[in-house]
């Protein structure tokens, strides 16, 4: 009898980002190693550049439609302009509970064939798979007009075990 796979260590790397259009070619960046059935899960604080960065993810998949803070609708399906998939963009701020809260949006349903990526995720929509891009984005906090971004891309799961995200550095 063979023994259980072990689990796969998750692939990381860190990146600095000083700008917003830093953030946003990181966004294109990463949108080429991504396909549909992805769920990438964003935190990081108010104005970190969570959605800037959900910007440049819908440029480089080629969507249609500005890629904007969806804070008020809770969802935006960006619709692929060719081959690619489409772009589900979440913002679960609001939302207080858990996937039970989050299942009148059918992300289980959308998954699949969409790229999913969720604002403030964070022990709402791990449920939804165990394979998924964790971006964390760190900024000074406060009174200040510090640019300057921490950004740790964490790959989860067999999909992402041999992912090269030192790519993201490029």
């Amino acid at each position: 009898m063979e023994a259980p796979a072990a689990p796969h260590d998750p692939a990381e790397t860190e990146l600095t980002v000083t700008s917003p259009e830093q953030m946003r070619e990181l966004g294109r960046r990463l949108a080429k190693l991504l396909r549909a059935g992805d769920l990438v899960m964003l935190s990081g604080e108010l104005g970190a550049g969570k959605t800037t960065l959900t910007r440049g993810l819908g440029e480089g998949l080629g969507v249609r439609g500005a890629v904007t803070s969806p804070t008020f609708v809770i969802a935006r399906v960006h619709p692929a302009l060719g081959d690619g998939p489409p772009l589900v963009h979440v913002d679960a701020y609001r939302l207080g509970g858990g996937l039970d809260e989050m299942e009148d949006l059918d992300l289980d349903v959308s998954l699949p064939e969409s790229v999913v990526v969720v604002e403030w995720g964070e022990g709402k929509v791990e449920e939804l798979t165990d394979e998924r891009l964790q971006v964390l984005i760190h900024r000074a906090v406060g009174d200040t007009t510090d640019e300057v971004r921490q950004v740790t891309v964490t790959g989860l799961g067999e999909r992402w075990a041999a992912a090269d995200l030192s790519v993201l550095a490029a």
